[in-house]
């Protein structure tokens, strides 16, 4: 199913933000006074006139300008039923998935790479499409529990899982909830296990577009606000385009997603991908 996103909204907000930034500074310069260039200034101009502009460095999930750090992205699995909700952590993903597992309920990977939240979860297992998603990242993956075949499959992607069950640091219980939903993680703690040949940082999962004209949403798109989603009789997740944020906000049905911390769910981008479901294999405790 393609998705259409506004045409207010032709691109992603990384190459939006990045774009408002340059030309504000330039705005800025424009106005002030221009002072007269030395002899060595002029010299250091003619100098460099043909060397090729600086490009801002860019965090490759979501192609946004800043002090990028060398490290890997960090996949968490986050359970989604309505005794996991409010979920922390989810508002400073780079990219969320959100993925079917059994009994029509949906489930999170969110993927951490510019932004270090305090701690993520509910945690819970693995999904044998976990690792095909993941794959292109190169990253960790972070879970509680999933089959063996289900983890092999992961690693063989070449992802480097993080388990609370065989002892990966950084997994805590919290007080504030029962269990199985009380599993949280400390990002830098899992960030800090990460092995010699999962420390760098992940290759783009999507490319951005260089210009608003050259975004897919000019070219193939047409304008819409809302995007409803039935992935099961359960999960009905629903995106509503907010011009004041200049985001998608997204809802439960007609319940307002939030954060733990009051943060109100959002993303500059919603993929809509219709995918075959297969058989796996095998049973899980729901029958």
């Amino acid at each position: 199913m393609q998705v259409n996103l506004p045409r207010r909204r032709p691109l992603s907000s990384s190459v939006a933000a990045a774009l408002a930034v340059m030309v504000g500074a330039l705005s800025l310069a424009a106005c002030g006074k221009e002072e007269p260039k030395t002899i060595i200034e002029t010299a250091a101009v003619e100098n460099n006139k043909d060397m090729p502009p600086e490009v801002p460095t860019l965090w490759p999930l979501t192609g946004l300008p800043g002090g990028v750090v060398e490290r890997p992205s960090l996949a968490v699995k986050v359970e989604n039923p309505q005794a996991a909700r409010p979920q922390s952590g989810l508002e400073q993903a780079d990219l969320v998935w959100e993925e079917m597992v059994e009994g029509g309920e949906s489930r999170f990977i969110a993927v951490f790479n510019s932004q270090v939240p305090e701690s993520v979860g509910p945690v819970r297992s693995v999904r044998p499409m976990d690792g095909p998603i993941l794959g292109p990242t190169r990253g960790l993956l972070a879970f509680s529990g999933g089959q063996e075949r289900f983890i092999e499959k992961a690693k063989s992607v070449g992802l480097q899982v993080l388990s609370e069950d065989s002892g990966s640091p950084g997994f805590f219980r919290s007080d504030q909830r029962s269990a199985p939903h009380n599993l949280y993680l400390n990002p830098a703690e899992a960030w800090a296990a990460a092995d010699d040949a999962h420390l760098h940082l992940p290759a783009g999962e999507f490319v951005f577009a260089d210009s608003s004209a050259a975004a897919t949403a000019v070219l193939n798109g047409e304008p819409t606000v809302d995007l409803a989603v039935t992935i099961s009789a359960v999960a009905k997740p629903k995106w509503s385009w907010d011009e004041a944020t200049a985001a998608y906000l997204r809802s439960e049905g007609d319940t307002p997603s939030e954060s733990a911390d009051g943060v109100r769910l959002s993303a500059a981008n919603v993929i809509a991908l219709t995918v075959p479901i297969e058989n796996a294999g095998g049973t899980d405790a729901a029958g």
